[in-house]
């Protein structure tokens, strides 16, 4: 508050009729009421009661912030005030005239750290999904069995499919058809697999026989037996072929020697319709129609896991190309969901409900995507992203359920085969960089012209 001047009261005045000039203290010292402290009257003349004001306020402000009348706050204030080169009275923040230059010479030693990440920044290009088949061709008399797997793509880009009794080879370059086997009597193919040669392809009959073929010769090598009914699953490990019969049992099969027979996996109660060795061949998968999904280690002949999460058959098996212990299971119609397990240590990773039987699963080599094809009731194929398994692109089309999935050697076209009796193409995986030309199997033309086509 500004200082005030006092006056001497005129009762005090000194004999004369002249006020003796006094300081108040010395006043107080000889007045008759010393040592009662006498009043004085301020004059207010000399003040500015606006600032007097304004000083008052701002004093009760910060009587009502407690932080401001701390006294590490107000030295931490000064302090960082000093070390920016401000006074406190200044502003730091100034909107009408541009930032004061630095001292010459002055380096900015946080300069490094804001110029760390100026490198060029990539631009994510938008994957537009096509919704259309690139092809259509018709599968006559593809038998609508969930348990069977009728389909597959070979390494050197042709497509196997059994149509009941009938095995045909229709290659993707050429658009050639070819008839590889035909089976007798009352028998029919229930499954098959290519060899990653591409060259020789593994069919299973309903008789409980295992053929070796030689596509390229249209010669078949060897059979394979041991199972007790039709064998319904096959997969390859380098020279080892893996099957799956309705005995619910699992024959791993040496190729190259006369007894081929080399384990019995005994683990399954019921048909064994699922089974996928991981990339890497240090482990196999397997699911049963007992809703059980099996993993079991190359060296052993007992399941390192026995899971139970599933409520109904588990067909569909994918191994995730980029993390080796990551396996995606689908469930029956009683269950619908895809559940992601650590193959390592047994442990679901996550679970999510579909809607809709689960027929197979392919995972995309070129995103983090996952591909399923579904039953009742739209028969549709889901494009997931993963992990956190938000739905990318809806794939309608097919008027049955799509029982089986198969992926092109360069992963970007995926084939799916349904109970209506046909086979589309679907260009689902093509990556953003990848040219639109490179994925198109050979032959594909207008929609019209599509329907023509038939495998037979």
């Amino acid at each position: 508050m500004a200082t005030t001047a006092f006056v001497a009261s005129p009762a005090r005045a000194a004999p004369g009729g002249q006020a003796k000039k006094e300081t108040p203290l010395k006043f107080a010292a000889h007045s008759k009421n010393a040592g009662k402290m006498d009043r004085f009257i301020p004059n207010r003349s000399a003040s500015n009661l606006d600032v007097a004001n304004f000083n008052v306020s701002r004093e009760a402000r910060d009587v009502e912030n407690l932080d401001a009348l701390s006294p590490t706050k107000l030295e931490y204030k000064k302090q960082l005030a000093a070390n920016l080169g401000q006074d406190g009275s200044a502003r730091i923040l100034a909107f009408k005239q541009k930032a004061p230059a630095p001292a010459e010479g002055f380096e900015n030693p946080m300069a490094s750290l804001y110029t760390a990440n100026n490198g060029p920044k990539v631009k994510k290009t938008f994957r537009a999904v096509p919704q259309q088949p690139d092809r259509i061709l018709d599968a006559p008399d593809l038998v609508d069995d969930y348990y069977l797997n009728l389909l597959d793509w070979g390494s050197t880009n042709s497509v196997a499919v059994a149509l009941n009794q009938a095995f045909y080879l229709w290659n993707a370059s050429s658009g050639d058809i070819q008839e590889l086997l035909s089976a007798q009597g009352d028998d029919y193919i229930t499954s098959l697999s290519w060899a990653a040669d591409g060259k020789h392809v593994a069919v299973g009959f309903s008789n409980s026989l295992t053929q070796i073929w030689d596509a390229e010769r249209c010669k078949p090598i060897r059979n394979l037996n041991g199972h007790a009914a039709r064998v319904s699953s096959l997969s390859w490990n380098q020279h080892t072929l893996s099957t799956g019969g309705r005995d619910s049992l699992i024959l791993n099969h040496d190729v190259r020697v006369r007894e081929h027979i080399t384990a019995t996996l005994r683990g399954h109660e019921q048909e064994v319709c699922g089974l996928k060795w991981s990339p890497n061949g240090t482990q196999l998968a397997s699911g049963g129609n007992d809703n059980l999904l099996m993993i079991w280690d190359a060296a052993n002949d007992r399941p390192t896991h026995r899971i139970t999460a599933h409520q109904a058959a588990v067909k569909a098996l994918a191994w995730c190309p980029f993390q080796s212990n990551l396996l995606a299971t689908g469930g029956g119609t009683a269950d619908r969901t895809i559940k992601f397990h650590n193959t390592h240590t047994g442990a679901l990773l996550n679970s999510i409900d579909t809607g809709s039987q689960v027929c197979s699963l392919q995972w995309n080599r070129h995103e983090r995507e996952l591909l399923s094809s579904h039953g009742f009731s739209q028969n549709q194929l889901c494009l997931w992203k993963y992990p956190s398994m938000a739905k990318v692109a809806e794939l309608t089309g097919h008027t049955s359920r799509v029982l089986h999935l198969a992926q092109s050697p360069d992963g970007t076209t995926v084939v799916s085969a349904a109970a209506d009796e046909t086979l589309r193409f679907w260009r689902v995986f093509q990556s953003a960089e990848t040219p639109a030309k490179a994925a198109k199997p050979a032959g594909a033309g207008a929609s019209t012209m599509m329907r023509s086509v038939n495998i037979r």
